[in-house]
């Protein structure tokens, strides 16, 4: 009796502890800032042209378009929904003390949420077009606006991988028709720690990992960018070039392709460690916060807004030799 009782109590251990780590691994895979997901397959930071062909009726979708309003126009995804993402003005970003791309007040950012008809619930799916030598940081955009959403609260955010390009030459349906809005009042608690100050960096220099995300040869200082009229990059950044996100074909790299990229500058196990991003005036900062938070799972990653453009009016560049 005491040997049949041992053996029901092993099963039943066994189907509890089976059915206990399954749970933990969706659970783990539902949170959007816990660890890896499958970028491309389901709802993740990255979703696939066919995911949201088929998960356009969903109820909570809501699908931004930041492209220019000339492109919006000539043709867009159903329902979708027209924000053009304008430098140095427009609902994304504004110009504050003579630096580009600097966030707009909330209360403006939250005027634009609700009159898209967002809520903290949505699913927020945002297209843009890739890039152009008129436009040469387009597939950029989306990161930054994807990280205005989620400072404004919005829970889920994704980005249409490929662009509105990849959606229009896989003869997908094109529409020239704008869907209607139902607006709201739209508000929220705003996360401060997503965007830091200069002074937050000069007094944490030395003691948080720092990264230039702007191409290599500005941070070497072979060249000069017209945001800065100085070579170099700011005291212990390491480099992490922005463009290294993206295939050729402008698809973003897999979550592998990401970490070691990642960890072959910052070294392993650094998930918990304080990051804070910069670069020109802001725009490739941005895609590194959101692949780190939103893909990769790091835990304390924060944009120096003001970025380069700022830094080098009031302090000193290191020029690598």
């Amino acid at each position: 009796m005491k040997r049949r009782m041992f053996y029901v109590s092993t099963v039943v251990l066994l189907i509890v502890s089976l059915l206990f780590t399954s749970f933990a691994f969706a659970s783990r895979g539902e949170n959007n800032r816990g660890g890896q997901k499958n970028m491309r397959g389901g709802a993740g930071p990255i979703v696939s042209t066919e995911w949201l062909e088929n998960n356009m009726n969903r109820g909570n979708l809501v699908i931004i378009d930041i492209r220019s309003d000339e492109e919006y126009q000539a043709g867009h995804i159903e329902e979708s929904i027209n924000v053009p993402y304008i430098v140095p003005f427009s609902a994304w970003l504004t110009m504050r003390d003579g630096l580009l791309m600097e966030l707009p007040e909330k209360e403006d950012i939250f005027d634009m949420i609700g009159s898209c008809g967002i809520n903290k619930g949505s699913h927020v799916v945002l297209i843009t077009s890739l890039p152009t030598p008129e436009n040469p940081y387009a597939i950029g955009n989306a990161n930054r606006a994807a990280n205005t959403l989620i400072y404004a609260g919005v829970r889920k955010v994704s980005i249409l991988d490929g662009g509105f390009d990849k959606w229009a030459e896989e003869g997908r349906v094109v529409s020239t028709e704008q869907p209607e809005v139902t607006p709201f009042e739209y508000k929220s608690k705003v996360n401060d720690d997503m965007f830091v100050t200069m002074d937050y960096v000069e007094d944490n220099l030395g003691e948080v990992i720092l990264i230039d995300a702007r191409d290599y040869e500005a941070y070497t200082g072979e060249i000069i960018e017209p945001y800065t009229g100085v070579p170099g990059h700011i005291p212990t950044a390491k480099s992490l070039p922005a463009p290294k996100i993206w295939n050729d074909d402008w698809s973003y790299k897999s979550v592998n392709e990401l970490n070691e990229i990642v960890e072959s500058v910052i070294g392993s196990g650094n998930q918990r460690e304080e990051i804070i991003v910069y670069c020109g005036v802001g725009g490739y900062a941005s895609c590194w916060a959101f692949v780190l938070t939103e893909m990769l799972g790091y835990r304390d990653v924060k944009v120096y807004d003001g970025s380069a453009e700022e830094w080098v009016k009031y302090n000193d560049t290191v020029v690598v030799e």
